[in-house]
């Protein structure tokens, strides 16, 4: 046989071994958000969200966010929250995980195009009372770009992109210091009033730097009732 053929062969087989280990998947996430202004530099805040996985037929998880929100100038915002979550197991058992969230964001208006910078440090616990690696803390640092366009009507389209760097997983210690996550997303809100805000999104999940890497494709509906 040809070297240079075999050669090919060999390279082909390696590529598609490797393709061959990255799994897909596509589900759907319904999120329900509550704001609620104290005053000008204060509200609170809370989500409820539902997700599908394994092509919309088996639910993935569910969780429960609260926190609270502080603007003390209009271009900078930061934001402390609690996040509860049930996720279901491989054998159809509920884990459950506790995440505490750090948020400072960054938005300035340039005309039409709204820019914003999201950075979020986060710790979290999983399977507290099911496991004993269960107090071992996962950190996690996130870094969201969006690109938002107000076309002075109800409808707002954006873009955003989201890497997540993995500070430390006694879980997964080979991709600690790694960027191993990109989220690439494309929506539009709809504000029908002050109080009622509904979004669509489509959002692309892509993992690397991990023994097991998967790829996401989500649906995704929204509303925010603002009080």
């Amino acid at each position: 046989m040809n070297k240079k053929i075999f050669a090919l062969l060999i390279s082909t087989a390696f590529v598609l071994s490797s393709f061959a280990q990255i799994s897909h998947d596509a589900g759907l996430w319904a999120t329900f958000n509550l704001d609620k202004t104290l005053n000008k530099k204060f509200s609170l805040i809370a989500t409820q969200e539902f997700r599908l996985r394994e092509n919309f037929s088996r639910v993935n998880l569910f969780y429960t966010d609260l926190g609270v929100e502080y603007r003390p100038v209009k271009v900078f915002k930061a934001a402390l929250s609690y996040r509860f979550i049930g996720k279901s197991l491989i054998d159809d058992n509920i884990g459950f995980r506790h995440r505490l969230t750090l948020d400072l964001t960054l938005r300035k208006k340039f005309g039409k195009v709204i820019l914003a910078y999201r950075l979020r440090t986060q710790r979290e616990v999983r399977d507290v009372q099911t496991s004993e690696d269960g107090y071992l803390p996962e950190w996690y640092s996130r870094h969201k770009f969006t690109l938002k366009v107000d076309l002075d009507k109800p409808i707002q389209p954006y873009i955003a992109t989201e890497l997540r760097y993995q500070i430390v997983n006694p879980r997964m210690q080979e991709s600690d210091g790694l960027w191993h996550r990109a989220r690439y997303i494309a929506g539009i809100d709809y504000k029908k009033s002050d109080k009622h805000t509904f979004g669509l999104y489509y959002l692309m999940q892509r993992e690397f730097e991990v023994p097991t890497p998967q790829y996401l494709y989500i649906v995704g509906i929204e509303y925010t009732l603002s009080l």
